[in-house]
């Protein structure tokens, strides 16, 4: 019984640490394909994210893959390692929200929030309009 009354403080406290730290998305998380990295950083308080690393890098003549289904003619050329797809995600109350962001595969930029599931999940919501209409990925946090 003991044991019980000192461990559920510390319980509460995880959870705490969890829900309350804006902080806590920063690091490199796995997609839900498991094909890129993307790492999470904050900048002037707001969270952005941008990949690091490709499963398949490189192009069929070798060369680094690049945004070619950009909207904007003058960023088609640019590489995807590198790529800020995650914009402007503020924290509110457990959860990172009135973000943007930008899927390479079809060009498209939707708004978006992410919450933690856990220390190691991240569930990211892409969605138009409503978040009812939207598709959720999970993400893993890479060690």
């Amino acid at each position: 019984m003991k044991a019980l009354l000192f461990l559920l403080p510390l319980l509460g406290l995880h959870s705490f640490t969890t829900k309350d730290n804006a902080d806590a998305i920063v690091g490199i998380w796995k997609n839900g394909t498991g094909k890129g990295h993307i790492q999470i950083y904050k900048q002037n308080s707001r969270f952005y994210g941008k990949i690091i690393w490709l499963k398949d890098a490189l192009d069929a003549t070798g060369k680094p893959k690049v945004d070619h289904k950009n909207a904007d003619p003058d960023k088609r050329s640019h590489p995807l390692i590198g790529l800020v797809m995650l914009k402007d995600f503020k924290y509110d109350d457990g959860e990172w929200t009135d973000g943007r962001i930008y899927n390479p595969s079809d060009g498209k930029e939707y708004s978006a929030y992410m919450r933690l599931k856990d220390q190691r999940t991240l569930s990211v919501r892409g969605y138009i309009g409503f978040s009812l209409l939207g598709k959720t990925d999970t993400w893993t946090r890479v060690k």
